[in-house]
């Protein structure tokens, strides 16, 4: 039977087993970092077919307590997402205490954090980025390219931007560790202070490339966020464009109430 029949309304049944599955997470019978029946174990259990039960783990996976692995199946999640506070992560308290945004955000929401970097040195700007920065279309710039981690699961890449003329003899911009409080504490020290960061957000469905970089499931959401750190000078000193696995973030905003 593919509906069943509740309150005079038809559920389908996917919708059914999702439920039960959801239901057995949070009571904890599926705890954190185990892994949810196999496609054929389920198809055995309910008597369904297996396109039944991947339209079941569709939804499951939009509760947000799942992680899909290539290769490995769905592993109920260990810990919350991390909550990402525009107010609050770019403090200049954050900085001067030797910590980058993305390593305090992971350290409040206990989860463990790493950073790999991808990639460090001159290319030519985008043009889109290159508008950002105020510069030519294949003017040359710095980049450094990074992929998060958080568990041991991938769940960010970030590619920043930054003019030459205002990294170049800024040496520890151009290391893989540029110390502490990240590359915003170098900028600052070197004369560069921050009056805001500007960030604009878009989500979407992972293309394949992006869906194989952050192991996510065939057209998983993602968030494209994009930022422009601005100086008391009001220029653009950096450009971040970053992808982000939608379900390991929560976004939240302070907007004031007045002029």
């Amino acid at each position: 039977m593919g509906t069943a029949v509740g309150g005079g309304k038809a559920v389908p049944r996917y919708v059914q087993i999702a439920d039960e599955i959801v239901q057995q997470i949070r009571a904890g019978v599926l705890g954190a970092g185990d892994m949810v029946p196999s496609e054929s174990e389920l198809v055995d259990r309910y008597g369904v077919s297996g396109g039944t039960i991947r339209k079941a783990m569709v939804e499951v996976r939009a509760s947000g307590l799942v992680e899909t692995r290539h290769g490995k199946g769905s592993i109920v999640k260990a810990r919350p997402p991390v909550r990402h506070r525009s107010s609050d992560r770019f403090r200049r308290t954050h900085r001067q205490e030797g910590r980058a945004a993305y390593l305090a955000e992971s350290a409040q929401s206990g989860a463990e954090a790493k950073v790999s970097v991808l990639f460090i040195g001159p290319m030519e700007a985008p043009e889109g980025i290159a508008g950002r920065l105020g510069v030519e279309a294949g003017t040359q710039v710095l980049a450094r390219r990074r992929l998060y981690f958080r568990n041991g699961t991938p769940v960010e890449t970030a590619s920043s931007y930054l003019p030459w003329d205002v990294v170049k003899d800024i040496p520890e911009l151009f290391a893989e560790n540029p110390g502490g409080g990240g590359i915003y504490a170098r900028l600052e020290e070197h004369g560069h202070v921050f009056a805001e960061f500007v960030e604009t957000l878009q989500a979407r469905p992972a293309s394949k490339a992006e869906t194989s970089e952050l192991a996510l499931s065939p057209g998983a959401p993602v968030v494209h966020l994009v930022r422009d750190a601005v100086t008391e000078a009001g220029r653009v000193v950096e450009v971040c464009d970053t992808l982000m696995a939608a379900d390991q973030f929560v976004f939240e905003y302070r907007i004031p109430a007045r002029d």
